[in-house]
């Protein structure tokens, strides 16, 4: 895959702590900011997938009664479990 130089304003602080902890860590500063940027896009998708997760809770609610039998017939099926 191929790479492309791009620049990135960042505060003086900020780059400061960053140069530090690539050198207590032994690791370049691009490979730092490209290590954050994936787990950033990371947390996003997971976030996204949450909101998507409740939003169809919220437009089609589990019924109670439902659960209740879930939780009557897992009860049924764990109890011949040889644990």
């Amino acid at each position: 895959m191929g790479r492309k130089v791009i620049q990135v304003p960042m505060e003086e602080e900020l780059l400061r702590v960053l140069d530090a902890m690539c050198q207590k860590k032994g690791r370049r500063r691009a490979e730092i900011i490209r290590e954050a940027c994936r787990m950033y896009l990371r947390r996003v998708e997971e976030e996204s997938m949450e909101e998507a997760y409740i939003e169809g809770y919220q437009r089609f609610p589990e019924e109670p009664h439902l659960g209740e039998a879930q939780a009557a017939v897992a009860d049924q099926v764990l109890a011949l479990e040889e644990w």
